[in-house]
């Protein structure tokens, strides 16, 4: 939702009611991540997207039942062997899309966690996307110090659960996650169930909880040719990019325009003074080769939890690097998580082409990817382990 997030800010402000489909789980070679969202307002604008084409008519039509209605719906959506012509996916994946209608004023979760969105601010929106009736499409925003909405109709039976599900969604909110949830309505973390034969009968609820943060980091250390290429691509895979050097002569706003921040400072000095402001998505890579500048900062940025760690250079220069290194006290598993040389081997030579590389393996990293071309296997195309790793449940189904 954060890419629309200021249409519909504009639809909000303005009273106009609309509706939101989310993707809330996939599995398979499902086109969009979960979070992806496209909305219709009453006059049947769309915005946004939840499958790349496959399915956005089916779904444009739901969102036009919603606004009808007024009822929030949860659909599935798969591939379709018997029907070639059936709405589906061609890739063969699954989405489960969830559709909730929007009037301004009417929830103020809803309406809180629009503006926080479109402002920035981090807030995790906490919605109710399958279990009772009652209780489907309920949903509350969680900052890191308060909350807004209600999951509650019946208090005496949900104080417990709201009570859960805020402090779930502020843990996922700290750590930037999105994902599903699976509670009891008495806020006991509970077993998924595939909510197209059970669910409701159980006495369970599925949320599906929503992190909106700020852009990660990608920091760049080394004002020189390469740096501009890597800033542009930074850009383009939607991070936020600091080039700092030491150096006022080469780390100049002119030279980097692309750039959010251009810093001259020592790179140790810069990296210690954000370490407030990093996190396990902040992307860190090293292209000065110069030891004078990369040992003191790889002293402290390999034992930082950050998401990856790549330093320019040649072999013999990666070698005195992880020598250099040990004499300042880094241990094996330390300098283990140095991605040195960095980027992938594609034979690159212009600094366009390095940054394609450097791009490359830190996608593959983050997602889980072999490396290898895909017409050189047969297995998914969309392997992302450590999303994985961190979901919850499995998608629920309509």
């Amino acid at each position: 939702m954060q890419d629309i997030a200021e249409q519909l800010l504009a639809w909000h402000s303005s009273g106009r009611s609309f509706a939101v489909a989310t993707v809330v789980g996939v599995s398979g070679s499902a086109p969009r991540d979960p979070g992806a969202a496209l909305a219709v307002d009453a006059d049947g604008e769309a915005i946004g997207s939840v499958s790349g084409g496959c399915v956005e008519g089916a779904v444009y039509e739901l969102c036009q039942e919603a606004i009808a209605t007024g009822t929030p719906v949860l659909e599935r959506f798969g591939y379709s062997d018997e029907d070639a012509f059936a709405v589906g996916l061609t890739c063969g994946g699954i989405l489960d899309v969830f559709v909730q209608p929007v009037v301004p004023g009417a929830d103020p979760a809803l309406d809180a966690g629009i503006t926080y969105i479109a402002s920035g601010t981090p807030v995790a929106l906490a919605r109710i996307v399958a279990g009772p009736a009652a209780l489907l499409g309920a949903t509350v925003a969680v900052t890191a110090d308060t909350h807004h909405g209600s999951l509650t109709p019946a208090p005496s039976t949900t104080v417990a659960l709201e009570r859960a599900a805020v402090a779930e969604a502020r843990a996922m909110l700290d750590a930037g996650r999105t994902g599903q949830l699976v509670l009891g309505l008495d806020g006991r973390p509970c077993t998924p169930l595939d909510f197209s034969t059970t669910g409701a009968s159980q006495g369970t609820v599925t949320f599906f909880i929503e992190s909106y943060v700020p852009a990660p980091r990608m920091l760049v250390f080394g004002a020189i040719d390469f740096a501009a290429a890597v800033v542009r691509i930074g850009k383009f895979l939607g991070y936020r990019v600091t080039v700092c050097d030491a150096r006022p002569v080469f780390a100049t706003a002119r030279r980097f325009p692309e750039a959010d921040e251009v810093v001259v400072d020592w790179p140790h000095r810069y990296l210690e003074s954000q370490l407030s402001a990093i996190d396990g998505r902040t992307v860190l890579c090293v292209l000065t080769h110069d030891a004078k500048f990369d040992i003191p900062l790889l002293e402290r940025a390999l034992r930082l939890p950050v998401a990856f760690v790549g330093a320019m250079g040649s072999r013999k220069t990666h070698r005195d690097r992880n020598a250099r290194l040990r004499e300042v006290g880094l241990t094996d598993a330390e300098i283990g998580r140095l991605r040195s040389p960095i980027g992938l081997d594609l034979g690159a030579r212009t600094p366009e082409e390095t940054a394609v590389s450097v791009a490359a393996e830190i996608v593959a990293h983050r997602r889980g990817g072999s490396c290898l071309p895909l017409s050189a296997g047969d297995g998914p195309i969309h392997h992302d382990l450590a999303r994985a790793a961190e979901e919850t449940v499995p998608s629920a189904a309509a």
